[in-house]
């Protein structure tokens, strides 16, 4: 029995642990839910990682994002993931790609094969488009809804997306997919707790965002935390 994973081999098996080192997944967006994905899956024995996300670590992080700390402000997101994620497990197989990946550069991607693609992509549409084309491709998906203004971790759902309620941007999101020919058949991490609109403030000029969405320290880790749990358990069959 492997030292650091022994106490994820009782519990989920030799056969288990197998099939994680044996797995590949990818993880799209490393804010505040996929870093924290990310490191729960690397943590768990996962063998082969693509991590990506294109965006520099800013001070406004801080409160909620795991790479975010003072001494990491203005430096690459995925950059400081990859060296935290093979400092946990140093024979992780590991992928790091410094960019915003949209279009053919998401497609050139996924046709690089993976076990399960965990999609915590922020902007709407390079979301609809790894999700589309990950299923196309018969890529297992989880996604996540939006933590902002949530302050109750246990009204954290997992389901279907054509299960989800109560929540815009998974309303926002089936009607898109609908239009692609999507109803169904990937999983969403998603909460029904209504978003106080005074805990949103608008602003201008900044590029994909309209507004500014108020957020508590642990949300989007419990959200991230949730995505890992539906792929561990799955590749892991447990």
């Amino acid at each position: 029995m492997s030292s650091w994973l022994e106490r994820t081999e009782l519990i989920i098996g030799e056969d288990g642990l197998a099939k994680l080192r044996s797995a590949n997944v990818l993880v799209v967006g490393l804010g505040g839910v996929g870093a924290y994905a990310a490191e729960m899956i690397c943590r768990a024995g996962i063998g082969r990682m693509t991590i990506a996300d294109g965006d520099t670590i800013a001070v406004s992080n801080r409160n909620r994002q795991l790479p975010a700390l003072k001494s990491t402000e203005g430096l690459a997101k995925a950059e400081v993931m990859g060296k935290r994620l093979m400092d946990i497990n140093p024979s992780l197989e590991l992928t790091v790609i410094n960019e915003y990946l949209k279009d053919a550069r998401m497609e050139e991607i996924l046709d690089a094969g993976f076990d399960y693609v965990v999609d915590a992509i922020d902007t709407l549409s390079p979301k609809i488009f790894l999700i589309y084309h990950s299923l196309r491709r018969g890529i297992p998906v989880v996604s996540s809804m939006g933590a902002g203004g949530k302050f109750d971790t246990t009204m954290i759902r997992i389901s279907d997306i054509s299960e989800t309620t109560n929540c815009p941007l998974a309303r926002i999101l089936r009607k898109r997919l609908h239009r692609l020919g999507v109803r169904d058949g990937f999983s969403a991490v998603y909460s029904p707790e209504t978003v106080d609109k005074s805990k949103i403030m608008p602003v201008e000029g900044q590029q994909n965002k309209a507004s500014i969405v108020g957020t508590i320290s642990y949300m989007p880790a419990a959200f991230g935390i949730a995505c890992a749990s539906v792929v561990i358990r799955k590749l892991a069959e447990v």
